[in-house]
């Protein structure tokens, strides 16, 4: 928290100067007052412009634009209204149309709110990399983000609701409450408060939020690449067996195809660092289930055989599933120049595992 006093030429922290306006108004004294002292809303923030309104068939302005040590825009959206109004959707529309804006589109801005001051494109441009600390621009790291704050004497229920919602998904919004009080001696105080998120969880939830990044980044290129994987085996069984021959690649961590009996599917799983061929079991009526793979285990030795190696029979009472199963070592986290003797090993082991069971699983209860 933090309490303020505005006066005619500047905003001090409880200074002893008067202020003799009746009211304040949103642009003529807060954000005259903000634009001076955005240390107020965030310790970070550097000022481009205010009444943003560089769009494309759209008359809207953005109260302050501003950007944040890491190069990410910020809209400050403030409101006099005692609940906020809807400044959160406002807020979100000016954001998106941003989303696209370029480093020289920013310095254009900045330049056009300095130029009272006789300062020129080169100017703003260098004011611009001395805040960011770069030495030249860099627009692969530029506006990666587009944080909004949202500063109002108060908000209402919705608002905060909704901004709640909004950054459990990712958007970073702040609503920072100015208060404005008049005391008995006629100054004006505002007390400044954050209100969403609490300062004392702010520095948790951004670890939290880099922390959900990454691992969205991470489950994304695993995707990606168990796809590849996939994509290269379904290739090379495509010259070696019709089983396949109508499977697509996939970015699960298997699939398989039906054997000829409903319940049952003959496949691939892969774990990163191994994968194995299976045929799995799997029904609700789980005795049924159990009975099916019993059938099949009875015949062991003789399936073994013709497999020409030993099996792994996974069965655990009272779950849904049983498998029949061979590892081979090696899967997607593999080098890629080891996929090829790994999908050579996995398509020999599912056509022999094929040819093993398939007079078995014929005769298996309907």
């Amino acid at each position: 928290m933090a309490i303020f006093e505005i006066t005619r030429d500047s905003l001090v922290p409880l200074a002893e100067t008067r202020f003799d306006n009746e009211r304040i108004y949103e642009r003529s004294d807060l954000q005259r007052y903000l634009k001076q002292h955005i240390g107020m809303l965030a310790p970070d923030l550097m000022v481009i412009c205010e009444e943003y309104s560089d769009w494309v068939d759209s008359n809207r302005r953005v109260d302050l634009l501003c950007i944040d040590t890491e190069a990410n825009l910020v809209v400050v959206e403030l409101k006099r209204d005692n609940d906020g109004g809807h400044m959160e959707l406002q807020a979100i529309r000016y954001a998106a149309m941003l989303s696209a804006m370029t480093f020289k589109q920013l310095v254009d801005a900045h330049a056009a709110y300095i130029r009272a001051f006789n300062c020129t494109a080169e100017d703003a441009k260098a004011a611009i990399l001395a805040f960011l600390q770069w030495d030249e621009p860099n627009e692969e790291m530029f506006a990666k983000d587009v944080k909004i704050i949202l500063a109002a004497s108060d908000f209402s229920k919705e608002i905060t609701t909704a901004v709640l919602w909004l950054n459990e998904r990712d958007l970073d919004i702040r609503c920072i409450r100015m208060k404005p009080y008049r005391t008995s001696d006629g100054r004006i105080l505002v007390d400044v408060q954050q209100l969403i998120p609490l300062p004392e969880v702010a520095e948790f939830q951004t670890k939290i939020r880099a922390k959900e990044q990454a691992e969205r980044e991470n489950r994304i290129e695993r995707h990606d690449i168990r796809f590849q994987f996939w994509a290269a085996l379904l290739d090379h069984a495509k010259t070696r067996t019709s089983l396949f021959a109508n499977k697509k690649p996939t970015s699960a961590g298997g699939f398989g195809v039906s054997p000829g009996r409903a319940g049952l599917l003959l496949g691939f799983i892969t774990r990163g660092n191994d994968s194995h061929v299976e045929l799995e079991i799997a029904l609700k009526d789980i005795e049924k289930c159990h009975r099916m793979f019993a059938q099949l285990k009875s015949h062991a030795p003789e399936i073994e055989r013709a497999f020409e190696d030993k099996l792994v029979w996974d069965h655990v009472p009272d779950r849904r599933a049983c498998h029949i199963l061979s590892t081979v070592p090696g899967g997607w986290k593999s080098p890629r120049e080891e996929w090829p003797a790994i999908h050579r090993q996995l398509i020999d082991k599912i056509i022999r595992l094929d040819d093993a069971v398939r007079p078995y699983v014929a005769a298996l209860p309907i």
